[in-house]
């Protein structure tokens, strides 16, 4: 059995990874804590929460007796992530930056200074998520591939933000608190006198964002081209944006002075135009076909894939949203995946990640929402109206000619008077 005994660890400040690094010290694991520096920037108020982030976790490692260091990775955060994000909204797409951040920041940058500057043998981190290695690698096996599994707090699953991140550094990672819920993290670290770290308001949102409006930041790295909005069932001009890359799609605009709320159905970006829909329900914005890129799949790719046969899992693109079953198909240019039920705004940029049963099998980068339920019965609704239109035509005529009978009747009658 491979022996696993110096353990790098993730240290963010916060709950989780505090009782991470605690439950692998009673373990008798050698900890070394690294807190990792991604954003260097200050928000309006002259305050940045790595700061303040770095001292919690300088607390917990004191406590703990574990050695602390901190490791900037500003310049790697930047490059990979952050400029990628930028190229993303310019080109009318919302990315996903939290599984950017796995994959190229703690998964990849902290991963191999762990293994070549501090001579880890595996890295340790606070998120929820096991592995068919277990808990602490006691199934560890380097003649097989390793799978990424839910964990068991179905509330706090971030195996959706792990759906990127490669074999080498998954095979070689702990996950501690997998086989928790987050009431009994929070308890542990209130037992072992970390009050202060298990009260801690958790971090939310996106860490170069902070406080400031989304819109406000974006502003300073995209400039701003004003364009329309177009209502997809008149062809009407309702209202001006500022740029695309404000929005996203299923998000209610701020048109004012109409009697329901818009919502984002679609962005051209070569026209700058932004289509969209009235009320949250609208088929526009609902869809069950998109396609992706090329997928990233964590232990294997489906076999049934390779034999060009359609493969059934299930997929959500969004944290919190409910798994949906789907089938997928291969394509020379990634995956078209079809569900089973509409979901509503399927955004071009985010991740569509899959699993089956309890493994989250990888990801795959939606490319194109797909037809809409609106266009996909576009012709039925368009034919429907021919029908009506035609019928109302046709009893408008009948009844105009009912009316003449009626006067000619009349006049009849007033004759033979």
């Amino acid at each position: 059995m491979y022996k696993f005994r110096n353990i790098v660890v993730g240290m963010s400040g916060g709950v989780d990874s505090a009782v991470a690094a605690l439950l692998l010290k009673r373990k008798g694991y050698n900890i070394q804590g690294v807190f990792m520096q991604n954003w260097d920037i200050t928000d309006e108020q002259g305050f940045c929460s790595a700061s303040e982030d770095y001292k919690d976790a300088k607390y917990v490692c004191d406590k703990l007796n574990i050695p602390l260091i901190s490791v900037n990775f500003v310049k790697e955060y930047w490059n990979d992530v952050f400029v990628d994000l930028i190229r993303e909204y310019e080109n009318g797409y919302t990315p996903n930056p939290d599984i950017l951040c796995n994959r190229h920041i703690k998964f990849n940058y902290f991963y191999k200074f762990a293994k070549e500057k501090l001579n880890a043998d595996a890295i340790a981190t606070g998120h929820y998520a096991r592995t068919s290695f277990g808990t602490f690698l006691e199934k560890y096996d380097p003649n097989i591939g390793v799978k990424l599994l839910k964990p068991l707090d179905d509330v706090k699953d971030q195996t959706f933000f792990l759906c990127q991140i490669k074999q080498d550094a998954l095979r070689e990672t702990m996950f501690p608190l997998g086989d928790l819920t987050k009431p009994q993290v929070k308890q542990i670290a209130r037992e072992h006198n970390l009050e202060e770290i298990a009260s801690k308001k958790e971090s939310m949102g996106i860490c170069f964002i902070g406080s400031r409006d989304f819109q406000d930041f974006i502003s300073e790295y995209v400039q701003n081209k004003p364009g329309k909005f177009v209502d997809v069932d008149t062809g009407l001009v309702v209202g001006e944006h500022n740029g695309i890359h404000h929005w996203t799609l299923g998000q209610r605009s701020r048109i004012a002075g109409v009697a329901d709320s818009y919502f984002i159905a679609n962005k051209d970006v070569t026209s700058n135009t932004i289509y969209v829909a009235m009320g949250t329900t609208h088929p526009a914005l609902h869809s069950n076909l998109f396609f992706t890129s090329d997928p990233h799949w964590i232990c294997r790719k489906p076999v049934e894939l390779d034999k060009n046969e359609i493969y059934t899992c299930q997929f959500k693109f969004q944290h919190t949203h409910s798994l949906v079953d789907c089938d997928l198909c291969q394509t020379p240019k990634g995956l078209i995946v079809k569900l089973s039920a509409p979901k509503r705004a399927l955004t071009p940029g985010q991740y569509a990640v899959f699993y089956k049963g309890e493994e989250c099998l990888g990801s795959a980068r939606i490319s194109n929402s797909g037809p809409s339920n609106f266009l996909m019965f576009y012709s039925k609704n368009k034919s429907y109206e021919r029908r009506k239109n035609a019928k109302e035509r046709i009893a408008k005529r009948l009844h105009k000619k009912m009316k003449e009978n009626e006067l000619e009747e009349n006049i009849t009658n007033q004759i033979s008077l």
